[in-house]
């Protein structure tokens, strides 16, 4: 008989009751060392006490109103993030996937009320992931992700990523943008290089298009900047953002020049929870904690130092682990074993992962990690690979 609970997806036997910064107690008593953070979403780790707070209060007050009526959580929020951004203006949602979409409408709004009603398609790239709604899992492009769900939403077109010498010609009368993530996450950790996002840059300026950052999981401070263009020096016209930005609380938004955000005109889109009191008096408190002086400078000294222990586990892990990816505190560990058998071998160990494509170990633990729980982790990850003693190991062995 099914579960009461729907089993689409494949749970681990373990259940949390409590947590405190980087740990997570289990129902059973064990105390486990959390490096997945909810797939990047808990930035200031767990029960962080102003964000506990925040929430407490507002939840005693009002938690939902619609956007009937002005939300002055939702304006402070907005003018946050406007403030230190690219960003003139702010649409709030309740989820990556969600964000994705306003994004993808944004661009052909735009264009359609520019005189471009032909220009609808996205430029996506392969290996990218852009959400689990049936537009996002055509823009995603992933036929994994697409079986049994009929045929895919027209629309979205690809290319190669990282590569300029392909970009040109993937562009047609047709394009009205393009969509791309600086760091591809669930792909396995690939940074897109300099020339690549300069590249995406130059093309959309000489061809009228706008371009679109994917910063669901790079954003909010994952990589040691605010949101991860910024190592790059590229300014994009609009980018969508979820995950960290509300702690744990769920919360989306699209950021956008005017040039894009003048064109989402009332009736043109809405959303019933997005931007709601609760989500944006988390989402301020996160922003204030992220902006507060030397949190993001802690970002990237940790994360450089995380990326330095990541190599020695490498070198210590005998063949079970072969390069380390990413950047800031988003790094990915390449396994040669399956990537199963690695999470579970690290689970073993009280040490909490996710899985990447590419066979990846992915590493994104709460953003106010210290290197002390850095160290710890990577000696529960080296003791975890010494336990999986790969064919090739047993062979040099004997």
């Amino acid at each position: 008989m099914i579960p009461a609970l729907m089993p689409n997806y494949k749970r681990a036997d373990l259940a949390f009751e409590q947590g405190e910064g980087v740990w997570l107690t289990a129902t059973n008593g064990r105390r486990y060392l959390d490096f997945g953070a909810g797939i990047a979403v808990t930035s200031l780790g767990h029960a962080h006490p102003k964000l506990v707070k925040t929430i407490a209060e507002q939840a005693a007050k009002v938690m939902h109103v619609s956007n009937l009526y002005r939300i002055p959580q939702a304006e402070k929020l907005a003018e946050l993030l406007v403030q230190n951004t690219f960003a003139d203006s702010v649409l709030f949602c309740n989820s990556g996937a969600e964000a994705n979409e306003g994004m993808v409408k944004m661009i052909r709004r735009a264009q359609f009320e520019n005189g471009h009603p032909e220009r609808t398609n996205i430029l996506c790239f392969d290996g990218a992931f852009h959400g689990r709604t049936l537009a996002m899992i055509s823009a995603t492009g992933n036929p994994a992700y697409q079986k049994g769900f009929g045929p895919v939403v027209e629309g979205f077109d690809h290319a190669p990523f990282n590569n300029t010498n392909t970009l040109r010609d993937a562009i047609t009368p047709h394009t009205a943008g393009i969509v791309v993530e600086p760091v591809q996450g669930e792909s396995g950790i690939k940074p897109a290089t300099r020339e690549f996002m300069e590249g995406l840059r130059a093309v959309c300026d000489e061809f009228g298009l706008y371009l679109g950052f994917d910063e669901v999981q790079t954003g909010v401070g994952r990589t040691g900047k605010l949101f991860a263009h910024e190592w790059y020096g590229v300014r994009p016209d609009v980018i969508s953002v979820a995950k960290g930005i509300g702690g744990g609380f769920p919360l989306g938004a699209v950021l956008a020049t005017e040039e894009l955000a003048r064109h989402l005109t009332p009736g043109s889109h809405g959303t019933t929870f997005g931007g709601n009191p609760l989500a944006c008096a988390a989402g301020v408190t996160v922003l204030e904690e992220i902006l507060s002086p030397g949190f993001l400078e802690h970002v990237r000294s940790v994360g450089d130092a995380f990326g330095k222990m990541l190599e020695d586990v490498v070198s210590r892990s005998e063949g079970v682990f072969d390069n380390v990816r990413g950047i800031g505190l988003m790094r990915g560990l390449h396994c040669v074993p399956p990537v199963a058998d690695v999470m579970q071998a690290v689970l073993n160990q009280e040490l909490l992962t996710v899985s990447a494509g590419d066979n990846v170990l992915r590493l994104v633990p709460p953003l106010v990690v210290t290197e002390a729980e850095c160290r710890e982790a990577c000696e529960r990850l080296v003791k975890a690979a010494h336990s999986l003693k790969t064919p090739t190991t047993q062979e040099n062995a004997s």
